[in-house]
């Protein structure tokens, strides 16, 4: 007697169930990318850890060589140098 009234019970959703399954399946889905892009979004526009954020590196530890070496290097406003060709003739099949 208690099976029948359990059952009694769950097979009025258990039809709903069936009629819905790819409306509610759908609704589960959007709600799950909603709730994604929300907490993304709030994950990419949080900014109050920059504030408290200090750099491992301390700011002089770069030897005068290196130092050399990236006052060498030209910026993106210098103009690009003209490509030398190679002087005589090569072979491209070569090694």
């Amino acid at each position: 007697m208690k099976n029948a009234s359990v059952s009694s019970l769950f097979k009025p959703i258990g039809r709903l169930i069936a009629r819905f399954h790819l409306t509610l399946f759908i609704v589960f889905i959007v709600g799950g990318l909603s709730v994604a892009v929300v907490f993304l979004n709030r994950i990419l526009s949080d900014t109050s850890g920059a504030d408290t954020y200090t750099s491992p590196i301390s700011s002089g530890s770069i030897d005068q060589a290196t130092l050399e070496r990236i006052k060498e290097l030209h910026t993106s406003d210098d103009p690009i140098p003209a490509a030398k060709p190679p002087q005589g003739r090569i072979n491209p099949f070569s090694e």
